[in-house]
């Protein structure tokens, strides 16, 4: 077990980079902050390096063989991005398992969602409906952007996240027969006029735009839920949820 107490050691400086989109994606880590999401991350032996500030117990878990190196408050506050953090924090490797684009009956596809908040609900929705997969458009917001991980609460160690194009995404699922459901308020149908299936996609879209009129025009069906107050829209992580239980 090592210490660090500077902040400005080399190792420090590399964990830190990794609040960054662009080290993410080079070194394929993220940081996960705060007892529960580490717990799960180890759970999923995801865990490259475990960080822990000298000021708290070290939890009763089991480690395997995951390098532990005690830290500084001040190091800490340097690794997170929140205003209070818990004092452990851990590196991880990123999860994909692109085989389920070929094995998956049942995938929530995400079309240009901007609000870290709305897509980390979005996957820890699709994770507790038990869906296959969720599968990322691109202008998304980054997977692992820190807010996306804390509102997930863990489910980025539970179910694939794999970013694609959607056009052809969904022309493949078309081709095997797994019906493509869009959402529009214009031209679409309720949702409850749909009879759920074992396989199926559903596609939310960009919380002031929707789904783009591109693939809306690739769908099977394109569906909305009525609204009965005098709300102009629901937000896309409820709207989402709403669906996918029914379909669930």
């Amino acid at each position: 077990m090592k210490h660090i107490l500077s902040a400005k050691n080399s190792q420090v400086k590399e964990w830190k980079k990794c609040l960054t989109k662009k080290e993410r994606d080079k070194t394929g880590t993220f940081l996960v902050e705060g007892f529960h999401l580490v717990e799960e991350a180890l759970k999923a032996n995801a865990i490259k390096h475990l960080i822990i500030s000298e000021e708290i117990e070290m939890p009763k878990w089991d480690y395997g063989d995951v390098p532990v190196t005690i830290v500084t408050k001040e190091i800490i506050l340097q690794l997170t991005d929140t205003e209070t953090p818990q004092g452990i924090v851990a590196l991880c490797n990123q999860y994909t398992d692109e085989q389920v684009l070929s094995t998956g009956k049942s995938f929530i596809a995400l079309d240009q969602i901007q609000d870290p908040g709305n897509l980390g609900t979005i996957i820890r929705t699709a994770d507790a409906a038990g869906i296959d997969a969720v599968i990322v458009g691109d202008g998304t917001v980054d997977i692992y952007n820190p807010k996306v991980v804390r509102s997930a609460q863990g489910s980025h160690f539970h179910l694939p996240i794999i970013k694609q194009n959607l056009s052809p995404f969904i022309a493949e699922l078309k081709a095997k027969g797994i019906p493509v459901y869009g959402t529009s308020l214009e031209n679409g149908i309720n949702y409850r006029e749909v009879t759920p299936a074992a396989s199926y996609c559903l596609i939310v879209g960009n919380e002031g735009n929707g789904v783009s009129q591109e693939v809306l025009a690739t769908t099977d069906k394109n569906l909305y839920i009525p609204i009965h107050g005098k709300s102009e829209s629901l937000n896309v992580a409820v709207a989402a949820g709403i669906l996918i239980y029914h379909f669930a």
